[in-house]
């Protein structure tokens, strides 16, 4: 069973970095797309980041273009969003979600929580003004 595990989320300063972590458990990577989302208080959780290992496509929301990474580390079955200049309007729970590819590919254009199936908990990230 497939499961997701975020860490890496603290209380950081702005302009400050950090990384986070999604371990996967119980499948195999090499088909699924990871998307990153977000959600803070009173708003919708809204795409931030994904990767896909099928044909490694990512996507990037305007917002954190230029300041966040994403990658996969196949062998630990991670994929990591590293966040760096990091904002006040960043702070949110982060979440990362999978889905299986194909026949549909997820990371090309915007990415919408309604297409993955799987979830992990979350984890905080808050960047005090």
């Amino acid at each position: 069973q497939l499961r997701l595990v975020e860490s890496g989320g603290g209380l950081v300063q702005p302009g400050g970095s950090l990384r986070l972590s999604c371990l996967v458990s119980g499948v195999n990577l090499d088909y699924y797309a990871i998307g990153w989302f977000r959600q803070a208080p009173g708003k919708e959780r809204e795409g931030v980041s994904c990767i896909s290992n099928s044909d490694g496509s990512t996507y990037y929301t305007d917002s954190v273009k230029d300041r966040f990474n994403i990658s996969i580390d196949n062998a630990k079955n991670t994929v990591y969003l590293s966040m760096s200049s990091l904002k006040p309007e960043d702070t949110a729970v982060y979440y990362c979600a999978a889905e299986s590819e194909p026949p549909f590919y997820y990371c090309s254009a915007d990415v919408y929580p309604g297409w993955f199936g799987s979830w992990g908990q979350g984890t905080q990230v808050t960047v005090p003004s």
